[in-house]
């Protein structure tokens, strides 16, 4: 029998619930112990939403208490809606021109990545982004249906680009001088001579980065995050970078943040960490970082920005930051650097980490660690090797890519490293290594492979001076100008970030100097730069 409410009992008092109960939302949550998360008042009512889904009866099975999606409104007493024309007409009107003026200014907030829209409008932006592509095309304006259809047709002549034989010939023969068979690779009819050389299959080693496992977790990862970090290479900033993830995110996520961390500034000289951060600052903010646990550098910086983003997202308990880029690029030492302690398991080698990973950096602001991911591309294995995407105890015949080592590595820089003086090729370079180093095998032969894998572990490893030249710094600039009391006019100049010569403020336009201007400024001066480079260059100065 079920039990049924006393009549005598006192009913409750209206006001506030005094009560310490977890159910109640009213209760007073300071000084509690023992209870690590208090339930907020949104989760009090989901859990009562949970139990009270049906309505409470009693032994004869009346409706004591209804359940939420229940009233005791009868059928015709509800209210109503007073048929006046001022609830049903035009509450606010815009004009054309404020309309075209608010496309043109949304558009440019939206473009520019140093620009938040903080609150979406009510209006239809989507019908101001409409594209040409999807828009209607008025045929029936330029043909009706009787002209094309009905018994009044009419036949045209096809439309062809030539009107005589002539033609056709002369726009043959201009195609043939711009054609180039060995680039046309879709050219299905072109007759090809058999040399008997047929392309081998190639090493599943060079897929790396790219099964679907790996896809589906950097996916993970961009779905739960707030703000997106690319971890590229300074040595190579461009090489790193995956334009296909950036244009889905720019496509289908456009309300996440994208920055990139360009890591290992310890590994290239200061000028050319300035000019790349200048370089990639006009597309997307930008900041230069060591990831290192006792000497970082770029660390308050990054955690300054991180801060301004959770207070831009203050409707969020807490924002979510995604680390993603190519492997061996650094993403979980950044981690670590931010934590100041060994969370996330890091190796000198690429796919050390395997799925993703959540860590905590403060109350609001969760890091999310992400396996290196590679899109699948017209790269060479070289490529892939020298990127540090491939294992180099993996790789098959290493000795094949000491040649690109030894090409785009300094002779200088080689004989500094190994003490080696003088090589007519890589594979004499590589004997004399493995002599020098005690690689030997039986009979005193050399080891060639293992020097290789030396090599090879030395440039993944960054022991080998090397670094990609910003556009327009292929070459080494000029060597700085001494004064008579032996001092560089360039040494006295403090203020390196924020101050620019003559001939560059000149070159480019204030307009353009607006944008790059980052939020954070960054004093490269206290970068540690590990390796010497023995090639003088002058000390250039950039305005960030």
């Amino acid at each position: 029998m079920a039990k049924s409410r006393a009549d005598n009992k006192r009913p409750r008092k209206e006001g506030f619930n005094r009560s310490g109960h977890s159910m109640n939302p009213e209760r007073p949550t300071e000084g509690l112990k023992g209870v690590a998360k208090v339930r907020t008042k949104a989760t009090i009512k989901r859990l009562q939403m949970y139990r009270n889904q049906k309505p409470k009866r009693n032994r004869v099975g009346k409706i004591i208490s209804p359940a939420p999606f229940q009233g005791w409104h009868a059928p015709g007493t509800m209210s109503r809606v007073e048929p006046s024309q001022r609830w049903f007409g035009n509450s606010r009107v815009i004009s054309q021109n404020a309309l075209q003026k608010f496309q043109s200014e949304l558009g440019a907030a939206m473009s520019d990545p140093y620009k938040v829209v903080m609150k979406p409008t009510q209006l239809p932006v989507t019908l101001l982004q409409q594209k040409a592509a999807n828009a209607r095309v008025h045929l029936l304006d330029t043909e009706s249906f009787e002209s094309v259809f009905g018994p009044k047709k009419v036949r045209k002549r096809p439309n062809l680009a030539i009107a005589s034989y002539d033609e056709l010939q002369k726009l043959a023969e201009e195609k043939e001088e711009v054609y180039d068979k060995e680039k046309d690779s879709k050219d299905y009819d072109l007759i090809k001579e058999d040399t008997g050389i047929r392309d081998m299959q190639r090493d599943w080693v060079m897929a790396a980065g790219q099964s679907r496992r790996i896809w589906n977790e950097l996916y993970k990862v961009i779905d739960s995050s707030d703000v997106i970090l690319q971890v590229l290479d300074a040595r190579d900033p461009l090489g790193t970078r995956s334009p296909p993830v950036e244009k889905y995110l720019k496509t289908e996520k456009p309300h996440k943040h994208l920055m990139f961390i360009l890591n290992k500034v310890d590994l290239v000289p200061t000028w050319v960490t300035q000019r790349w951060v200048a370089i990639l600052s006009s597309e997307y903010p930008t900041v230069a970082f060591h990831a290192s646990l006792t000497h970082p550098f770029g660390k308050g910086s990054l955690i300054n920005l991180l801060r301004q983003f959770a207070k831009l997202h203050v409707d969020k308990k807490q924002i979510s930051v995604g680390f993603i880029g190519y492997p061996n690029t650094g993403k979980s030492s950044v981690i670590n650097t931010l934590r100041s302690k060994k969370v996330c398991k890091v190796a000198p080698i690429a796919g050390e980490t395997k799925v993703w990973q959540y860590i905590t950096l403060m109350r609001r602001i969760y890091l999310i660690d992400c396996p290196g991911v590679v899109y699948p591309s017209k790269e060479t294995d070289t490529e892939k090797v020298l990127k540090g995407v491939v294992r180099v105890e993996l790789v098959k015949n290493p000795e094949d890519y000491v040649s690109s080592v030894l090409e785009r590595v300094r002779p200088e820089y080689l004989r500094k490293t190994y003490k080696i003086e003088e090589w007519t090729d890589h594979i004499d370079f590589l004997e004399k290594l493995a002599r020098k180093s005690g690689k030997l095998l039986k009979k005193g032969e050399p080891d060639v492979p293992i020097a290789a894998r030396m090599v090879l572990n030395d440039w993944q490893r960054g022991k080998l001076p090397f670094y990609v030249a910003p556009p327009g710094f292929e070459e080494p600039l000029p060597k700085p100008v001494i004064t008579e009391n032996g001092s560089d006019p360039l040494e006295n100049d403090k203020d390196t970030n924020v101050e620019m010569d003559e001939q560059e403020n000149q070159s480019i336009p204030p307009k353009d100097i607006a944008k790059v201007k980052l939020n954070v400024l960054q004093d490269f001066r206290k970068i540690r730069v590990g390796l010497s480079y023995t090639v003088t260059t002058r000390k250039t100065t950039i305005l960030l």
